[in-house]
């Protein structure tokens, strides 16, 4: 991939990974535009960024014309397991990202679109977890648009590199616990940080696969930390 001139579409970047990939996009010197699509103006100021406000993330006709000058996507939304109803946990997680990319598909096929799935994303969406299936029925539906390139990134417990106020108090028991689920080595946590380093990385310099689980993103993050 030419690494100069790109455009680059983030949605989701007010939450923990998509607010570290927009700053990366921002610093670095072959993105000159980064595209930010919203519920609301976050009131941040930079050169590079354009926010566009989106009332319905089943609907981009209103935005085509932006999004057909996009190189690469980093699809950051997402919500919490247990946050919301399954049918609106099967709408964020799979008919949101679902309907962004085949906009985007339908004007600019051949770009990079990188999506924050999980680890366990069942592909065969027959598991009985729903966060399984869907992360699963997401990727497979992505997948078959036949973009460029089309990486899923299946990380397992992030640990925020920024110290935030924990969503519910699963994981705040899990973020007390980080040391030891680092012992257990690179196959299952991984820093904000780090995940943010690795998808960037990959939509810049590519990826010999498609999936890219856990210990495969801690390799492209010291991949990204060695250039």
């Amino acid at each position: 991939m030419d690494n100069t001139n790109k455009r680059v579409l983030i949605t989701g970047a007010s939450g923990m990974v998509g607010g570290l990939l927009q700053d990366l996009a921002l610093e670095d010197a072959g993105v000159d535009t980064v595209v930010s699509l919203v519920r609301r103006l976050s009131g941040k100021s930079h050169p590079k960024l354009m926010e566009i406000v989106i009332d319905d993330f089943l609907n981009y006709s209103a935005h085509m014309d932006e999004l057909s000058k996009v190189d690469v996507v980093f699809y950051c939304l997402g919500v919490y397991t247990g946050a919301v109803p399954a049918e609106q946990f099967r709408a964020i997680t799979v008919d949101y990202p679902v309907k962004l990319a085949s906009a985007l598909a339908s004007v600019n096929p051949k770009i990079t679109f990188c999506l924050l799935s999980g680890s366990g994303a069942d592909r065969s969406e027959k598991s009985k977890l729903m966060f399984a299936r869907d992360k699963g029925a997401a990727e497979n539906q992505i997948d078959a648009l036949g973009f460029g390139q089309f990486y899923a990134f299946r990380p397992g417990y992030i640990y925020p590199s920024v110290p935030r106020k924990e969503p519910n108090f699963s994981y705040r028991v899990t973020r007390a616990f980080y040391p030891l689920i680092k012992l257990f080595g690179k196959r299952y946590s991984i820093t904000s940080a780090a995940l943010a380093e690795a998808i960037f990385f990959t939509a810049m310099q590519g990826y010999e696969g498609t999936t890219l689980e856990n210990i495969h993103i801690h390799s492209q993050s010291q991949k990204a930390q060695q250039r």
